[in-house]
């Protein structure tokens, strides 16, 4: 991978801008395999969740990449997050160390609430505060939290998220909320930022790749990092990983990046947060 870089999040500790995703990625041997070829190309953010139910082969790759000599563990960033059916305090804590034994890992770089649902997320976010506080975890966060939802953890609660993980792409481009995160010093990592492959045939994106020689993902991951979001892209063939890393080589120019903005319709691939009834 050219030139990984890194964000620093509000609590010091520095994330790669580019990660790699395994959302709908079944477990198993593919996936293992999939992990680990993401790390030799360079990946070192790995995201996963809870309800993904791949946890354990995600770990598997990440074990295996280690024990060959790919990497360190202490040069990896590794995400997971809690499901919404275990938000009291104890099924937090409890869901934590379930990820952790499902990943044969000692510790997380990054635990998030992976939804608010109805407002079931305060007990959790206590629940991730102490997990943060004893030094298990290295960051706390949020995925799909709103406005008024993320209004609440900063005022009721004494650590502040470090990062809100939320659809986020051409086509939603969530400008108020990322402005809000923005003024309150929480990062912005996005998710589906490809939109599952719907835009991947934009005319408007098509023109903006053939001049710099890449393709639509490429500058689709391009535009995250020059806005300063976090991206993680999903893929398990080998040439789309290391495709999806190739971005660190050309910058968009600034009329570029407000083309590829003007593209907002904010039209989502996925549930809406306050909407997703759990």
């Amino acid at each position: 991978m050219n030139n990984q870089k890194y964000i620093q999040l509000n609590n010091g500790v520095d994330m790669p801008v580019l990660g790699y995703g395994v959302f709908r990625v079944e477990d198993g041997s593919r996936l293992a395999n999939a992990v680990k070829t993401a790390i030799k190309i360079g990946y070192r953010s790995i995201d996963t969740a809870q309800i993904y139910g791949n946890e354990a082969s995600v770990g598997q790759g990440i074990n295996e990449a280690i024990n060959e000599g790919l990497v360190k563990r202490e040069e990896l960033f590794i995400t997971s997050k809690v499901w919404n059916d275990g938000l009291t305090y104890q099924e937090t804590l409890d869901a934590y160390n379930e990820s952790l034994s499902k990943m044969g890992l000692d510790y997380l770089d990054l635990y998030l609430i992976h939804w608010p649902g109805e407002d079931k997320y305060q007990a959790s976010w206590q629940a991730l505060e102490t997990i943060y506080n004893e030094g298990k975890v290295r960051a706390i966060g949020v995925s799909n939290f709103q406005i008024t939802h993320l209004h609440q953890l900063l005022n009721d609660f004494e650590v502040k998220p470090v990062i809100n993980q939320i659809e986020l792409h051409p086509f939603l481009t969530q400008a108020a909320l990322r402005n809000f995160c923005a003024d309150n010093n929480i990062r912005v990592e996005a998710w589906s930022p490809l939109m599952a492959g719907e835009l991947l045939e934009n005319p408007q994106l098509k023109k903006i790749a053939e001049r710099y020689n890449k393709t639509i993902a490429q500058i689709i991951l391009r535009w995250d990092i020059q806005h300063g979001i976090i991206t993680i892209p999903k893929s398990v063939t080998e040439s789309r990983i290391k495709e999806n890393s190739e971005i660190f080589d050309f910058e968009l120019t600034k009329e570029e990046v407000k083309a590829i903005d003007a593209l907002n319709k904010d039209k989502r691939s996925g549930p809406h947060p306050d909407e997703f009834n759990f």
